[in-house]
């Protein structure tokens, strides 16, 4: 009696899968239908593989148009050689190849991110302004006492204005000065500051919480 050696195929050795979802079998049966030489056995084929794949493949069924989808994959599993009387034409391999273009992410740099972007825009605003308009000295204001509960928040118990203006100028390039403007006492920031922390939820103590559960 003959012996037979039994050859075990190993993923390593086999051929990418070109749509996982889809399993090895039916790539096989994708790979047979090219070899079949004529056109109305391969087409007739090929409407049976695409029943197959549906059920492979049933959570496609939520996409609309599963038909058309079906036979995209078919061709796309082809590696788009595949020549049968479809329903509908195979797609264009560019546009299934076409890489998204990346997402342009913000060059914006933030000198002091304690600040963060929002107080930066307002004041690039408020640097645009006629130095005769109206309302530019009581918007420095709100400005230099918003940055000043900034930096107090950040766990500091006082702060001069005079380190405000300076940071103010250097965020705003020289074009903003406190110059004889008043800020807002440190004591009556920081009482607003910490009644902004009560409100908020401790996120600490509801992971604490969490843990003991």
């Amino acid at each position: 009696m003959e012996n037979k050696e039994l050859r075990l195929e190993y993923n390593s050795t086999r051929a990418p899968l070109k749509m996982a979802e889809y399993g090895r079998n039916i790539q096989k049966m994708v790979e047979y239908l090219l070899t079949i030489p004529d056109k109305a056995e391969r087409t007739k084929a090929a409407y049976a593989l695409v029943k197959s794949m549906e059920i492979v493949a049933p959570e496609q069924k939520d996409f609309q148009d599963l038909r058309r989808k079906l036979w995209d994959h078919l061709y796309i599993i082809s590696d788009f050689k595949l020549d049968v009387d479809g329903p509908y034409p195979p797609p264009l391999r560019e546009e299934v190849e076409l890489k998204p273009q990346p997402l342009q992410y913000s060059n914006n740099h933030i000198r002091y991110r304690h600040y963060g972007r929002n107080l930066q825009k307002m004041i690039e605003y408020v640097a645009g302004l006629p130095l005769d308009h109206p309302d530019r000295q009581a918007m420095i204001r709100t400005l230099g006492n918003n940055l000043k509960m900034s930096y107090l928040a950040w766990n500091r118990e006082t702060v001069t204005d005079d380190v405000i203006d300076q940071q103010l100028q250097e965020l705003s390039e020289g074009r903003i000065s406190l110059g004889d403007i008043a800020l807002s006492p440190t004591s009556e920031l920081l009482q607003i500051v910490r009644q902004k922390q009560k409100m908020q939820p401790d996120v600490r103590a509801s992971k604490k919480k969490k843990k003991k559960k």
